[in-house]
């Protein structure tokens, strides 16, 4: 399946068991933008446990997860195979990229200027 992801992205990755977009990695350099803060969404088979090591659980299920930092991420979206799993990653990178997710909501501590200026990248306008 070729991958065409949305305007802003980038297929960072390509793997048969894992594929990785990155959200405006050219911005996401250390300047205004941290780069640990680079988002990604990530196409994986299974799912990693939380504990420490590579094992995986329900490795016929393919998820979707968007990250925004390492320890910050999007609920994980579930898909019976590769291609849909895609699929629904170019829909959620899409979303992403228009400004639909609420990014806001997902931090424990709120950090008002890094999102005022993800705001602006994203098109996302406040007054609404």
């Amino acid at each position: 399946m070729h991958i065409d992801p949305p305007s802003g992205w980038r297929l960072w990755n390509e793997e048969s068991e894992r594929v990785i977009l990155a959200y405006r990695p050219d911005v996401f350099d250390g300047g205004s933008f941290p780069a640990a803060c680079l988002p990604t969404v990530y196409v994986t088979r299974g799912r990693r446990t939380r504990r420490p090591g590579n094992q995986r659980t329900e490795t016929n299920t393919w998820f979707v997860t968007l990250f925004l930092e390492p320890d910050v991420e999007h609920d994980a979206e579930r898909f019976d195979t590769r291609s849909e799993a895609i699929e629904g990653a170019i829909e959620l990178a899409d979303r992403f990229g228009a400004g639909e997710i609420d990014y806001r909501g997902l931090y424990q501590i709120p950090r008002p200027a890094y999102f005022d200026a993800l705001d602006e990248l994203t098109g996302i306008d406040d007054e609404s």
